[in-house]
């Protein structure tokens, strides 16, 4: 049974077994999500260290911060759980310094919803996830997609760096985009994907349509677009159907719909604001939320199959619903998988092209 997943014991019990001590790095939204976890397995944590930078006598859940210098000087031997994600070569090129002196573990914990990603979950899901192993369209989104699942079980780094490409090779090997794109972009946030296709089409398309709920965002977004001609800003969020949605703003890219937030934002499909007239690209990063982006979209990736850039990882289930999803709405679709520079398993995305 899906002979490509190579690790069958998860990052969790691997800690959980450890005589070491277990020091956390970073603090934040993941270092709580890994502290619930280390909690509920009954796994001890030795204390906390930051980046040098952030160490100025913090505690973080009753842990004094301590600067990883200081760790090594007292403690002989430990072990390393990276609690944040990193995304800048400089930053990767650390944790990997990191790894080099000290086991070092980065486990998978969702970025929406709950539940974790295991080998046992692989198995209860081994229809699906070999039914999108088997419809890629190269060997090569064939090793990336068995090297993230066997990082999302391990946490072990390695299986990221074998399989990262650049934003240039995906865009000119796979995206290929001309100069006369009508290009969607869900999830717009300031217009760095606006600006990043613009790079390989020499600042030329046919037509831009941007959805960015986060009001502060918004902002930054039609500020980047102002003066541009053919370019439709909606702050709205991307959904299944038009409407109202509850969401909640946070700093940066985290903002997200949320039952928790009296807060309401216009909620709008693609096939409403196009109107059956055809996109050629569409880019889905909205949150979690792909599925219902997609299905938002169905009618348009059915009739015009444009080019899809879809997230794969924030909820478990991603990354072998979306591909099945879009393989049933549209059957004609080439499938790759591709990982940019990130750890954890963040910025790892689904390529659909007619």
């Amino acid at each position: 049974m899906l002979p490509f997943i190579t690790e069958k014991q998860s990052c969790w019990e691997r800690l959980k077994a450890e005589k070491r001590p277990i020091f956390i790095y970073g603090m934040g939204d993941g270092a709580l999500k890994i502290m619930q976890v280390f909690k509920n397995r009954g796994i001890s944590v030795a204390g906390i260290f930051a980046s040098d930078d952030f160490v100025r006598g913090h505690s973080f859940e009753g842990f004094h911060v301590h600067r990883l210098a200081d760790i090594e000087e007292a403690v002989e031997d430990f072990v390393v759980v990276l609690a944040f994600a990193a995304g800048y070569q400089e930053i990767v090129d650390k944790i990997h310094s990191i790894a080099s002196r000290h086991t070092l573990y980065v486990p998978d914990v969702p970025v929406v919803g709950g539940g974790l990603f295991t080998y046992e979950y692989c198995v209860e899901n081994a229809d699906k996830i070999q039914a999108v192993y088997d419809s890629l369209a190269d060997d090569y989104s064939r090793k990336v997609y068995a090297n993230i699942i066997n990082f999302k079980i391990s946490g072990k780094i390695e299986y990221l760096s074998a399989v990262t490409s650049t934003r240039a090779e995906i865009y000119k090997k796979i995206i290929k985009p001309n100069l006369n794109e009508v290009f969607v972009d869900l999830g717009a946030y300031n217009g760095d994907t606006i600006k990043e296709l613009m790079e390989f089409t020499h600042g030329l398309y046919a037509s831009i349509y941007a959805l960015e709920p986060d009001r502060k965002n918004f902002k930054k977004l039609a500020k980047f677009v102002d003066g541009m001609n053919r370019v439709y800003a909606y702050n709205a969020a991307a959904w299944c159907v038009d409407g109202e949605l509850p969401f909640a703003a946070k700093a940066g890219r985290q903002s997200a719909i949320t039952a928790a937030s009296e807060n309401m934002v216009a909620a709008r499909t693609v096939d409403s604001i196009l109107d059956r007239k055809p996109a050629s690209i569409i880019k889905m990063d909205v949150e979690g939320f792909e599925r219902e982006a997609i299905w938002g979209a169905a009618q348009t990736i059915a009739h015009f199959s444009p080019k899809l850039m879809v997230s794969l990882y924030h909820r478990n289930e991603d990354i072998f619903e979306l591909p099945l999803l879009i393989k049933t709405l549209n059957p004609n679709y080439k499938l790759y998988i591709r990982h940019q520079l990130y750890i954890p398993a963040w910025e790892t995305n689904l390529y659909a092209v007619p």
